[in-house]
């Protein structure tokens, strides 16, 4: 079944939409050239990347990925331990900053990569929309994965931008704790406005919608899902790409609130 498409990215007197994309997309170890393909389908302003090349020349494989989709690096990869963001050229970024999580023994240290973006602007008295974005890939362990929900939270109101989104592979479905502390605060885009379909792990058989995209107050969201079935989208290369499916949202960010 074709699934009709989100809106496209614009900007206008009265607001922006953005389209923001998240994908784990395994250190790039599985078909790279279907993976350029589902982003490029997907039309992304902003692409929220969980475990990024993080190791030997991760910084080419990262601008090799930028390069075959159209997008430009940001920040994140092997700094922020695999959260990484893409931007197109429509987003201006104004600040990045790369965060490390409080290391516990034996678990694998997490981080975030973070931004402040910019849409629009550069015109007399235009001063453009800020949005602050921030990549996640939580722990698999419930109790340090609880606490990185908060130290989330905490960061997505350190960046003091008018409109917020975090994106990423939360390791949990929203039954879980973090999951529903995160929620708590930001609101789930698959539950606020389904589009597309809702599991996101495995590809082969997706049965566990453990990757997601929250937005702040004051956004519209328009629509939030896996892109399955979306034009250029192929079963196929959803299934070869990486071991997650991607989550696609469309976002209306008013002018009147930045």
């Amino acid at each position: 079944m074709v699934l009709a498409d989100l809106p496209a990215s614009t900007t206008g007197p009265d607001a922006a939409v953005v389209r923001v994309l998240s994908y784990n997309i395994r250190s790039l170890r599985d078909d790279r050239e279907a993976l350029a393909r589902v982003i490029r389908a997907c039309a992304p302003d902003v692409v929220c990347v969980q475990e990024a090349p993080r190791f030997f020349r991760w910084r080419k494989a990262a601008a090799w990925l930028a390069r075959e989709t159209g997008l430009v690096y940001a920040t994140g990869g092997a700094t922020a331990t695999g959260p990484m963001i893409l931007t197109s050229l429509r987003a201006h970024v104004e600040r990045s900053e790369d965060i490390l999580l409080p290391r516990v023994p034996g678990l694998h240290r997490r981080g975030f990569a973070t931004a402040v973006l910019r849409l629009g602007g550069g015109h007399r008295g235009d001063d453009g929309i800020r949005l602050g974005v921030v990549s996640c890939h939580l722990s698999l362990s419930a109790p340090e994965r609880y606490d990185q929900a908060g130290m989330l939270l905490d960061r997505i109101t350190a960046l003091g931008a008018p409109y917020a989104v975090a994106a990423g592979d939360i390791n949990e479905q929203p039954d879980g704790r973090a999951f529903r502390r995160i929620a708590g605060t930001l609101r789930d885009g698959w539950a606020t406005e389904p589009w597309g379909s809702e599991a996101t792990f495995d590809p082969g058989d997706p049965r566990r919608r453990i990757d997601a995209l929250f937005a702040s107050d004051g956004i519209e969201i328009i629509g939030c899902g896996v892109p399955s079935g979306l034009p250029g989208v192929a079963d196929a290369d959803l299934r070869a790409a990486t071991d997650h499916l991607p989550v696609l949202a469309a976002l209306r960010l008013p002018r009147a609130a930045s």
